[in-house]
């Protein structure tokens, strides 16, 4: 039940949802995060952090830089059918649209530019 309820806390809001859907194609930058978002870093951490104690986002460290990525193929049945629900059900969301389009041009910026929080 505890596991369950972590993960419908974490999924209970937009900015999570977002920046859970933004890990669809692969490991993003926190900073990526942030500016896709467009929240203050404290409070994306915050919500990142929700994401990782439900087990929805695995991290890791590079120097200063922490990067997200979804959980692989050990992650719990639990998290990983979650994953697919909020990613199959939002697959048409305009906003989910959006964020897709916005991170890539994210990406591509920073690939050129090193992330400049």
């Amino acid at each position: 039940m505890f596991d369950f309820l972590t993960i419908a806390k974490a999924l209970a809001d937009e900015s999570r949802i977002r920046a859970l859907l933004a890990l669809r194609d692969g490991e993003l930058c926190v900073c990526d995060i942030i500016e896709l978002l467009d929240l203050a870093p404290s409070t994306v951490s915050k919500h990142l952090s929700i994401l990782r104690q439900a087990r929805l986002v695995e991290t890791r460290k590079d120097g200063r830089w922490i990067y997200y990525r979804l959980p692989g193929d050990k992650a719990p049945h639990q998290v990983q059918e979650s994953i697919r629900w909020v990613c199959d059900s939002l697959s048409k969301d305009l906003t989910a649209k959006k964020d897709a389009i916005k991170i890539k041009r994210i990406v591509r910026s920073h690939l050129k530019n090193s992330c400049q929080i």
